[in-house]
């Protein structure tokens, strides 16, 4: 019996190391830290979530912008509530385009998410 060699198909393989990313801007105003973040519903099937003024934002004094809200220790600037008009943007990763798309509809459904799109 001749053995041949086992050749597989780069397309046919289950595990993706591509992901596609949903940007979010965030309304933040009237809020503290990172509580308008923490009151979002976040879409089932996501891969992970980040929260911070590194993926945007606007309409907020330089003191609030220096690091993530959620990764800096308490201060006078964290204790003030944010700004009206203030957002803070997000990154949400998922395994297909198709599961971002939900995702985008997911997150337009909620008060404090006022843009939500797929990045390429």
């Amino acid at each position: 019996m001749k053995l041949y060699p086992v050749f597989r198909c780069a397309l046919c393989v289950e595990d993706f190391d591509f992901m596609s990313t949903v940007k979010l801007k965030i309304d933040v105003s009237g809020t503290i830290g990172d509580e308008a973040w923490r009151e979002i519903k976040q879409f089932d099937q996501i891969r992970s979530a980040n929260f911070g003024p590194q993926f945007g934002s606007g309409g907020l004094p330089a003191s609030h912008i220096a690091t993530p809200a959620s990764a800096a220790p308490p201060s006078e600037a964290r204790r003030t509530s944010y700004p009206k008009g203030a957002w803070i943007g997000a990154e949400i990763k998922l395994q297909t385009p198709l599961l971002a798309q939900y995702a985008v509809s997911h997150y337009l459904e909620q008060d404090r998410v006022l843009d939500a799109d797929v990045v390429e």
